[in-house]
């Protein structure tokens, strides 16, 4: 576009020179006549004044505008960012426009949705009301639960087992069936863990003030009448589970919905709980790498940007995933951002009416997935949202349909029943 105004703008100063005009110092002032044996060519009539003044405007509109800059990644961060802080403020007017309305998890015991804050409170009391069914499994739920450092249940376990392992060894012995709680062992290893008296308790140990020789006044041990051989084993049973108890964690609710074929597949619009960063450590965080930008920008080597872009990952809690099928129909799920491929393929089969079927995901830039990947969802540039396109295993894909004349179905009835339209 610019040549073809620097055309006309030649055109015209040729033009407007006149025949009349010298060609050059010290020429005739009388036209030359050049013989051409072809056909006469047409001429053009100069430009009008207005003409020339329209083409001169728009060089001069084309020349003063910059030059596009290419993107970079500190350009990526900073419009991420600023959409981010964007979202938080159109979620005070409307939170309708999200392309999910948040991060919902399932408690294993109840059964119940629950948001982030009300994980903790809801698991707890769930277990406090386990007790009346089988108070060892409750207690061995406190027990792992509850207690964050992990190295600290192991060591009250170890010791709790202690007391067990000696008891059944030596069933006829009264010292080892009797816990003083003022022991320095118990009192630092045991007592510091929440669930292990509870659960001490719950095999059979019972509180009773005891006579301590050499002392004016009684002191509190946990005491194990004695138990015949058969309950002696339901005990060592109920050490083993203690050994092997996990903690009761909720499970992050991947809310499969369907929508219907859109071209609004690839934009997302994520609550602030897809982040690890508030909004005002967002904001900090990008006013800092700006400054940086522009001298870092050529010292950057490839060993930094792929840092950068572990740390860029790090930032992120969950993904929002959506798949589009060969219907055109697409599925949407949410995710830890650490979770495995493995649990997006499994996801997805259990979405599917033929989830047996082989099939393959592909990401963006023609990358295909493979369900036996032991990297995590960021490890793969999987976050915060993506589309993802499915496609079944083509030569299984073949004999089915050869074998029953058409593809088989995609979607379950459940999710077709509540498809939804994209915004």
């Amino acid at each position: 576009m610019k040549k073809f105004f620097e055309d006309i703008k030649k055109d015209i100063k040729f033009k407007s020179a006149g025949p009349g005009k010298k060609l050059a110092e010290g020429g005739s002032s009388k036209p030359r006549v050049v013989q051409n044996s072809g056909p006469a060519k047409p001429r053009h009539a100069a430009p009008t004044e207005g003409a020339q003044k329209a083409g001169a405007a728009a060089l001069a509109r084309i020349e003063g505008q910059p030059r596009p800059r290419a993107q970079t990644s500190q350009d990526a961060i900073r419009l991420q960012g600023e959409r981010f802080l964007c979202i938080q403020q159109l979620l005070v007017k409307d939170p309708e426009f999200l392309s999910v309305t948040g991060v919902y998890f399932t408690c294993p015991l109840t059964g119940a949705t629950l948001t982030k804050s009300e994980r903790e409170v809801h698991i707890k009391e769930a277990i406090f009301m386990r007790f009346e069914e089988d108070a060892v499994e409750a207690s061995i739920m406190m027990v792992h639960t509850f207690n964050k450092d992990r190295e600290k249940v192991k060591a009250a376990v170890d010791i709790i087992s202690k007391y067990i392992e000696n008891i059944c060894k030596n069933p006829t012995e009264e010292k080892y069936r009797k816990i003083k709680l003022s022991n320095k062992v118990f009192q630092e290893k045991v007592k510091t863990v929440e669930g292990s008296r509870e659960f001490l308790q719950a095999v059979g140990f019972q509180s009773i003030m005891l006579d301590v020789e050499g002392q004016e006044e009684s002191e509190e041990f946990l005491v194990l009448m004695e138990h015949d051989p058969e309950a002696l084993e339901v005990m060592k049973e109920s050490m083993d589970r203690l050994q092997r108890g996990e903690p009761v964690r909720a499970q992050l609710d991947h809310q499969p919905q369907a929508f219907r074929p859109s071209p609004n597949a690839m934009r997302f619009e994520l609550p602030p709980e897809f982040y690890n960063l508030t909004a005002e450590e967002l904001k900090r965080e990008q006013q800092q790498k700006s400054e940086a930008v522009e001298k870092n920008a050529m010292l950057r080597t490839k060993a930094m940007r792929e840092r950068e872009e572990q740390r860029e990952r790090r930032k992120y809690n969950y993904t929002l995933l959506r798949i589009r099928l060969p219907d055109g129909n697409i599925l949407q799920g949410t995710f830890l951002a650490w979770d495995k491929v493995s649990v997006l393929f499994q996801f997805v089969r259990d979405s599917l009416v033929d989830g047996w079927q082989p099939f393959e995901l592909v990401a963006p830039g023609g990358h295909k997935l493979r369900e036996d990947q032991e990297l995590a969802l960021n490890e793969c540039s999987l976050v915060p949202a993506v589309l993802l396109t499915f496609s079944w295993d083509a030569a299984v894909q073949a004999d089915i349909s050869a074998a029953v004349g058409k593809g088989p179905a995609l979607l379950k009835p459940e999710l077709l029943k509540n498809i939804r339209t994209l915004g």
